[in-house]
């Protein structure tokens, strides 16, 4: 009686190591940009947090009862900027997304009972060059940016 050995075929034998060589940098370029993209999205909901705390605070102080109207004194839209990049009214402490500041802070009056705070803040990825000025060209005829504007808005009427 012959005993039959299964063996491999020969062509086989690092066909698995070829097609891990061939997945690895895929799968690495996936896990990375959903990492990004869940950082984006924190620091999109954190803006968006900020503007409505600066929105409630602004709300709170802007209604004047002599003009039956929303008025906006430059220490108040000051203070609102402040409230939205370091969540108090005085310029102190660390902004709430790093590279924030009071210039990317709007606040206007929207009619004569709402006011506006609006947050403009690029959003830069780990991967990218330096400040934010990276961008992908290989495969791709034209250069991919990869800074992306967030913008966080919210109205709220005045009390």
């Amino acid at each position: 009686m012959r005993l039959h050995v299964f063996k491999q075929p020969q062509g086989q034998r690092g066909m698995a190591l070829v097609e891990f060589t061939l997945v690895l940098p895929l799968m690495l370029l996936l896990l990375l940009a959903l990492g990004e993209f869940g950082r984006m999205l924190f620091q999109y909901n954190t803006l968006l947090q900020a503007s409505r705390d600066a929105s409630r605070y602004v709300a709170s102080q802007a209604w004047n009862s002599t003009l039956g109207a929303v008025s906006l004194s430059s220490t108040l839209q000051t203070n609102t900027q402040n409230v939205a990049v370091y969540g108090v009214p005085a310029n102190t402490g660390t902004p709430v997304v790093s590279g924030l500041t009071t210039g990317n802070v709007a606040v206007s009056a929207v009619g004569t009972d709402h006011v506006r705070v609006t947050i403009t803040y690029t959003f830069c990825p780990v991967i990218g060059a330096g400040a934010c000025t990276g961008s992908i060209t290989g495969l791709f005829a034209n250069s991919i940016a990869l800074s992306i504007p967030l913008v966080a808005t919210t109205v709220m009427r005045a009390l």
